[in-house]
């Protein structure tokens, strides 16, 4: 039951950080967070059906393939964050992603989510996960750089 709390609490927490955010920079990012949740849960799809990894804790009846938590809260919006604070600069970006990466790829999955939380079993390699996540990670900053040129400050204080 806590680990449901757990889970629930990583879904919608994260949501309420954007209330320390400005309306003009949440629709700046939010394209590149919704593109974040869509290949997260591809790729939830492609681990399901090659056995990359088994869910045994979920909170939404379809949790069993995607983590909901994980991919419509805590990562979406943790990648919107770092890309408010890095995206201005590419290396900034890539070492806090390296980072970020890094810790879940070598310590997180293992021991938080596997070890101390049971949410999933993983069989997959931890580097193996931690290149699939600089995949996305590029795919995403040149998505956003791409769709960037369309946002033109407003010059309006009030949002």
């Amino acid at each position: 039951m806590f680990i449901k709390v757990l889970l629930w609490m990583v879904l919608i927490l994260p949501w309420l950080s954007l209330f320390f955010m400005k309306k003009s920079d949440i629709k700046r990012y939010m394209p590149v967070t919704i593109l974040t949740a869509l290949l997260t849960t591809i790729l939830f799809e492609i681990a399901y059906t090659y056995g990359w990894w088994t869910l045994h804790i979920d909170i939404m009846p379809w949790g069993y393939i995607t983590n909901t938590s994980f991919t419509y809260g805590g990562y979406a919006i943790a990648t919107l964050w770092i890309f408010y604070f890095t995206s201005h600069n590419f290396w900034l970006f890539m070492l806090t992603e390296l980072i970020v990466n890094a810790f879940w790829a070598f310590i997180g999955l293992h021991w938080i989510i596997d070890k101390f939380m049971g949410v999933a079993t993983f069989q997959i390699k931890n580097w193996q996960w931690f290149l699939i996540e600089i995949v996305v990670v590029l795919i995403l900053y040149a998505y956003h750089h791409w769709q960037r040129k369309i946002f033109v400050p407003s010059g309006d204080t009030n949002e």
